[in-house]
């Protein structure tokens, strides 16, 4: 009986612990992105789940696609994908920025020199210096309707041809 009781006890902690202490995808990441040298705020206050492969390869998916704002606009899709590596998302796919009335993928995301206060978002024809202290908490993201979905895809048809 001790053993049945010992082991009651236990269970009961850990479903008590379960209780007190939940965790949530989008503060598992938080730290997984902290631990990579990366601001915990990079992906919205909507993950739903993520995964991290042995190479590296990163998959968020979110409750939704849905537009955030950092310094500008932000579009995530509904799964954003990246390689990480120590203070770098690479390869980024599902991430777009807006820029002087224009929507453009971003591609990378570092951060060389966390001393600095900066992070570098690679837009393709350019590279965008911002404030880590915008990246600390992860934003609150606003699931939109079908036409500013349209006019994303749009303007990226129109980037793509330039």
């Amino acid at each position: 009986m001790s053993l049945t009781l010992t082991s009651l006890l236990t269970l009961s902690l850990l479903l008590l612990l379960l209780l007190v202490l939940p965790s949530t995808a989008t503060s598992s990441l938080h730290n997984l992105l902290q631990s990579q040298g990366l601001p915990g705020g990079l992906f919205p206050n909507t993950v739903k789940s993520y995964n991290l492969d042995p190479m590296g390869r990163l998959e968020v998916h979110l409750d939704s696609s849905c537009m955030a704002k950092f310094e500008n606009r932000v579009y995530f899709d509904n799964t954003v994908r990246a390689n990480l590596s120590f203070g770098v998302l690479n390869g980024l796919e599902g991430l777009i920025q807006e820029e002087l009335f224009l929507w453009l993928p971003v591609k990378g995301i570092s951060v060389s020199d966390p001393s600095s206060g900066l992070i570098l978002f690679d837009i393709g024809v350019a590279h965008k210096q911002l404030s880590l202290s915008l990246f600390e908490v992860p934003p609150l993201c606003n699931p939109q309707g079908a036409s500013v979905k349209e006019d994303v895809v749009m303007s990226n048809v129109f980037v793509a041809q330039r």
